[in-house]
């Protein structure tokens, strides 16, 4: 009984420490839905894509040269003389085309689930926050190799600056450090590659602490403060599972296909005198070129990606549902899988060249994406309103 006793007192001193403290509160003790299920596994993974990108890319840094005559020479040294330089270099590509899977596979749960509406707002605007952070990010590293889709996609994504009045011209000759694509511009992407991470860790801590101020959401959509049960050990085992997974991916990708997410171009040194027949970026950014390339004016095209964020920040404060979940509102599952269909098609479309039927394919799923984004708040008031109508007790005749 001393023992015991003597050992609770242990415990108990050791939790009064700040660090412990929080790893105890909110890794361990936190209260949890019961009926949680492997589709909230997805937060967890993304903190972990973000943990091992950080890790590869402080290592790649150590053997990177900022400069455009010898960045690419730089990283074919890595591949090729340092050892376990391939793996480090393709764990680090094929990464980040997992965690954009991750953070994809994250926003649609959350929007197909409601997670968005009050009074988890900041939570969904942190997560738009991160989402627009992590593509800054990805779009600059992968100009770092400075292959020739690095070139060239760096010069297209950077001149869409130009459209914006008064300003644009200079945004541009900052980015640039000049008069075109060249040293000084590779040294800011550089420059911002290396600091973009760690500011999206600390935007991912504050992420996770807004949602556990207010608790989890759950698949039926009811209040997060019943049945409550401690994180572990009853769902470590589910992230585990998840993470595993991942890892078994990852391990198949570098080992086996490399290169299947990346594009050839991008081994051939860049060269300022050869355009490439073909411009096109990494999958993950494909949808946003696509609705790019199909609106005809440049301003326009910039001012409909900025629509995108500014939509999905938004969706708190448009869509205000009586009911959560998307088990009884069959509409919003409709909905939501065709937004996630036409998702695809613009992910496929971005791959085809500027030639007809693939025009008007792109044109017709960039207006059905932004109608079936932002007709949420008609059809949410519509089933409310049916739901309302169905569930009134009616008068007893007799």
């Amino acid at each position: 009984m001393t023992n015991l006793k003597q050992n609770q007192q242990l415990r108990g001193s050791l939790l009064n420490q700040p660090l412990l403290s929080v790893v105890q509160n909110h890794l361990i003790s936190y209260p949890t839905p019961s009926n949680l299920s492997g589709r909230w596994n997805w937060g967890v993974l993304a903190g972990i894509c973000l943990i091992a990108q950080i890790l590869t890319g402080f290592f790649l840094a150590m053997h990177y040269a900022s400069s455009v005559d010898l960045a690419f020479n730089s990283v074919q040294h890595l591949m090729r003389d340092v050892p376990g330089g391939w793996a480090l270099r393709y764990m680090h590509a094929n990464g980040a085309s997992l965690f954009f899977v991750v953070v994809y596979r994250h926003l649609f749960r959350g929007m197909y689930y409601t997670s968005y509406a009050q009074p988890r707002e900041a939570v969904w605007l942190l997560g738009v926050i991160i989402f627009r952070l992590r593509i800054l990010t990805a779009f600059i590293g992968y100009v770092l190799p400075w292959g020739q889709r690095s070139l060239w996609g760096s010069v297209v994504i950077t001149s869409l600056a130009s459209a914006l009045p008064i300003v644009g011209s200079h945004i541009v000759s900052w980015l640039w450090g000049g008069f075109s694509v060249d040293n000084p511009t590779l040294n800011r992407f550089y420059s911002f590659h290396y600091m973009f991470p760690f500011i999206l860790a600390a935007a991912s801590i504050v992420h996770l602490a807004a949602l556990h101020h207010y608790g989890s959401t759950n698949p039926l959509g009811i209040t997060a403060q019943v049945d409550l049960v401690e994180f572990y050990p009853y769902f470590y085992v589910k992230d585990l599972v998840a993470t595993l997974g991942l890892g078994i991916l990852a391990a198949w990708l570098v080992g086996f296909e490399p290169e299947l997410l990346g594009h050839p171009d991008n081994n051939i040194p860049a060269n300022p005198y050869s355009t490439p027949a073909h411009i096109v970026p990494e999958w993950y950014f494909v949808w946003v070129y696509a609705i790019l390339r199909s609106i005809p004016n440049k301003l326009a095209g910039v001012a409909a990606i900025a629509l995108v964020f500014i939509t999905l920040a938004m969706l708190p404060y448009r869509h205000k549902p009586g009911v959560r979940s998307p088990q009884f509102r069959a509409v919003h599952q409709n909905r939501r899988w065709c937004w996630f269909g036409v998702f695809v098609l613009l992910t496929y479309r971005g791959h085809q060249p500027v030639e007809p039927p693939y025009v008007f394919r792109g044109q017709f799923a960039t207006v059905a994406f932004f109608v079936l984004l932002g007709a949420i708040r008609i059809v949410a008031g519509w089933e409310d309103r049916v739901r309302a109508t169905v569930n009134r007790p009616r008068p007893n005749k007799f």
